[in-house]
């Protein structure tokens, strides 16, 4: 029984023992495999130190070089037994936010969290097994940044995370947690080259970290997890919400309560730049922020890097300071700039408005490679009071017309337009209506469907051109060189939003990603001006899209290269658009004499070498823009404000105009080749008035390009002409004696444009004499002057339907609308009287027309027009026409 008993516990023993040896060989077998290469806990602080990375230009010039924040002592928070947390310069909010947003059980755990790691185990279980989660404690932070090399500190797996955890329990073994928060707070990437909390404060805010306030700690904290997202310099909307989502993480850990929180949230951010050595500091956070993305964090703060930039730091000093000047001389501070155009001394002396216009950003891009060589963010980066450090080349702004060519190049294009449904591509000879439009508010519906005013009294979408006149049939040559809204909002319905939003997507736009309205073809959706300027580029690049790099080569600290910008591959995609509309595009936005109606001839817009251009302004005047390109160069330039302030009148040719021709020159010393022109268009003299065949009636005639196989084969019908009894006005019949008939040209369009013809006072063809009825010469001129008949007196302007609106920042006298009317055959009255709301506006005697100007008033107002023939006639009276002003 005895003897039973030993063996029993010699059995218990030898188990134990072999469990015991089994746990010890296996931890030895580990540690052998996993984690003795690992580096001693005693190599952390020398670690913290590291090598300086400079930025350089295309030919190597420094543009900025990004000093260990570390190494000096104004970037180092020391040890204080003082403090609450122990770190002196360190706000105990700031402490607080950090432990909140990266590790709210950092004074529980023993540097590995086991609730974290199982809800991260948890998450990727979900997730398929894939690491969607790490559960990273502050301490494995420390651990990982500081101990691990760099090419380890990516890999996203469980092997590594072992190696995390091991090193994480060594440091809390050796550190106490406020040495731990130290290490943290000083070693942390909080973007644009700031490491560590005094840097990030230095950078964002231009004071110490000991004076941050309980909003900057915040948001400052929230930088952390994504230091490119949430970066306020590019997105400070993205950074606020990120500033709220800390600020309730701190609510949920007990730091603060929900009505700290909403107090804290509303106290703005007022960022500021710190002064510092740097040439182009927009782009140099620009590359900044994609070597961040390429690299990681981790990689960047290690340093030793030479990174060779796209940037011609030559042309970009030029820009800068072609920026500063035209907005100088723009707020009337200057008069003119040597050897460039500008406004007259005397406009700026005699124009006493304050302009309020304070920011331009402006991008060149290489046609070819898609090299940024310029980037101006805004005047002054380091201008607190314009928000200089807000890089308004990357800022979502609304572009108003500058993004019409997209529209219309889905139109000119075969492939998009016959998948968008037309019958037939668009040239630049269709006619498109520019006249009162209520537009319905659904892609496809019909524009037949309703009348327009019905339309109109529906509040569907009533655009207005920026001159507010209507110009009748355009072709679309003539509506995009001059830049008519109404046209635009045409064209696009007949293409489709979809469409349209596709195309400038695939052409470089990455911001329509909602849904939008007709009205995105007059700027409704949002676009950066770097986004905008790359998708230009198509158009001189015969309808390939151009991939915008900003980073030539990097090489570490040896020399050795890591990484070189690829060759541009030849044909590696398909163009987003044909060849042949592209380059339509262009032919119409170089065209000089098309845009003389809108923007004069001579303007800034023409330049001494083949260049296109189109320009746009937003309705409320808080951006305008004129986009750009030679055969060589794209340029974008965008003036406004940062704040979103409206400007007073500045619009695409005044404000952006002179820096984008000042800059289209300094970009080309030497004058760039003729766009290149595809084989399959062909030149056909048109009709210019109908874009058709011309026929001996046609006034002018001009040549127009079309893609092969679209060129008119319909001779002109608009132009005909008619025999007319000149004694009666009417047309002539086979009694009409010989002498009488006169053979008249006479412009013949459809009934819509009835309105606008006679707003422009031009003759419609005489009725015939009714069978049956006396029409002697006396006998027709009173029938042409009763109230029913359609010859009698016509209002021309304002037209009917119509709405305005009352800006709050043009003076009250120069907000008018044109207020017209005529006899239609031309013959003179005894009296005429334009009449609005039964008051008269405009009264002449023995006279044929009317012409004059109302000023805007609030409400529905009723216009017509009305008068005698004779003195003793009775009184005839036009149709109404109704209108609202808002």
């Amino acid at each position: 029984m005895k003897r039973l008993h030993f063996l029993r516990n010699w059995k218990r023993i030898l188990a134990w023992t072999s469990l015991i040896v089994g746990l010890v060989g296996v931890g030895i077998f580990i540690y052998t495999t996993m984690l003795a290469d690992l580096p001693p806990i005693s190599e952390l602080e020398q670690r913290v130190v590291r090598p300086t990375t400079r930025i350089l230009d295309r030919n190597g010039r420094l543009l900025y070089e990004i000093l260990d924040p570390n190494a000096g002592k104004q970037y180092n928070l020391a040890l204080a037994a003082q403090s609450r947390y122990g770190i002196d310069g360190a706000p105990d909010f700031c402490v607080e936010a950090t432990i909140a947003t990266e590790d709210s059980r950092f004074f529980l755990h023993p540097g590995v969290d086991p609730v974290a790691i199982a809800r991260a185990f948890w998450q990727n279980f979900r997730a398929g097994g894939d690491i969607v989660s790490g559960g990273s404690t502050l301490t494995q932070q420390v651990a990982r940044g500081l101990l691990m090399e760099p090419a380890e500190r990516y890999d996203q797996s469980y092997a590594r995370k072992i190696r995390e955890a091991w090193l994480a329990l060594q440091i809390e073994w050796h550190y106490s947690k406020t040495e731990i928060l130290q290490f943290y707070l000083n070693q942390t990437y909080y973007g644009n080259f700031a490491f560590g909390l005094q840097a990030a404060s230095e950078i964002f805010f231009a004071k110490p970290a000991a004076q941050l306030s309980q909003g900057e700690c915040a948001l400052l904290a929230g930088l952390i997890q994504y230091p490119f997202g949430y970066n306020p310099y590019t997105d400070p909307d993205a950074a606020k919400l990120r500033q709220r989502t800390v600020l309730r993480l701190m609510r949920d850990a007990g730091y603060i309560n929900e009505a700290e929180v909403e107090t804290i949230y509303a106290d703005p951010l007022r960022y500021r730049s710190r002064l510092f050595d740097i040439e182009a500091p927009h782009f140099v956070v620009y590359v900044q922020d994609q070597l961040l993305a390429q690299l990681g964090q981790e990689r960047l703060r290690d340093g030793g890097l030479e990174v060779r930039t796209t940037l011609d730091l030559n042309l970009q000093r030029q820009a800068e300071d072609i920026v500063d000047r035209r907005l100088e001389q723009l707020n009337c501070r200057i008069d003119d700039v040597p050897g460039q155009p500008a406004r007259p001394a005397a406009a700026c002396r005699q124009d006493t408005r304050e302009r309020r216009v304070r920011n331009a950003a402006a991008v060149v891009l290489d046609a070819d490679t898609g090299d940024v060589l310029t980037m101006v963010g805004s005047p002054d980066y380091f201008d607190a009071e314009i928000q200089g450090s807000v890089n308004a080349a990357l800022s979502q702004r609304q572009p108003g017309s500058a993004i019409k060519p997209f529209t219309y190049a889905a139109a000119l294009d075969p492939n998009w337009s016959i998948a968008a449904g037309l019958s037939a591509p668009m040239t630049p000879a269709t006619i498109l209506p520019d006249l009162p439009t209520a537009f319905p508010g659904g892609r496809g519906q019909d524009l037949q469907s309703v009348t327009n005013e019905d339309r109109f009294a529906q509040g569907a979408y009533t655009p207005k051109n920026y001159d507010l006149r209507y110009h009748g049939p355009v072709t679309v040559r003539e509506a995009l060189a001059n830049s008519y809204n109404i046209p635009a909002v045409y064209t696009l319905q007949q293409v489709g939003v979809p469409t349209m939003q596709r195309l400038a997507t695939q052409a470089g736009i990455s911001s329509f990603t909602g849904e939008y309205g007709l009205a995105l073809t007059l700027g409704g959706g949002e676009v950066s001006l770097l986004d905008l300027t790359k998708a230009y580029a198509v158009f001189p690049r015969q309808g390939e899209r151009l991939e915008t790099r900003a980073i030539l080569e990097i090489r570490d600290v040896d020399g050795v290269s890591l990484w070189q910008a690829p060759t541009r591959a030849e044909d590696v995609q398909s163009p987003v658009i044909s060849p042949e509309a592209a380059y339509l595009i262009t032919d119409i936005l170089s065209d000089p004499v098309a845009r003389i109606p809108a923007f004069g001839e001579g303007s800034v817009l023409t330049l001494p070498f083949p260049a296109a251009a189109k320009t746009g302004t937003t309705t409320d005047w808080r951006d305008n823009w004129t986009m750009g390109y030679s055969s060589e160069r794209v340029v974008g330039v965008w003036v406004g404000n940062a704040d979103n302030q409206p400007m007073q009148g500045i619009s695409g040719i005044d404000g952006a105009g002179p820096i984008w021709r000042d800059l289209m020159l300094t970009a080309h010393p030497d004058d760039p080749p003729a766009f290149r022109r595809p084989a399959r268009l062909v030149a056909t003299t048109i009709c210019a008035a109908s874009g058709l065949l011309p026929t001996p009636e046609c006034p002018r005639t001009r040549q127009e390009i079309f893609i092969a196989g679209t060129q008119p084969t319909r001779p002109d019908d608009q132009f005909q002409r008619i025999a007319v009894d000149s004694a009666t006005g009417l047309r002539a019949t086979d009694a009409t004696p010989t002498e009488r008939i006169v053979e008249r040209v006479y412009r013949v369009l459809g009934p819509e444009y009835a309105d606008w013809m006679a707003a422009q006072g031009l003759p419609q063809p005489p009725p015939a004499c009714p069978p049956g009825q006396r029409c002697d010469v006396d006998a027709a001129r009173l029938a042409l002057a009763t109230a029913d008949s359609p010859q009698g007196l016509v209002l021309g302007a304002p037209v009917g339907a119509s709405a305005y609106a009352i800006h709050p920042g043009v003076p009250a006298d120069r907000q008018r609308i044109r207020a017209a009317g005529y006899v239609a055959d031309g013959n003179r009255w005894h009296s005429l009287r334009l009449v609005a709301d039964g008051e008269t506006v405009l009264e002449a005697q023995n006279t044929a027309r009317l012409d004059g100007w109302w000023t805007l008033a609030p409400g529905e107002h009723t216009f017509w027009i009305e008068g005698e023939i004779e003195a003793d006639s009775p009184t005839a009276r036009s149709a109404s026409a109704m209108i609202v002003v808002e």
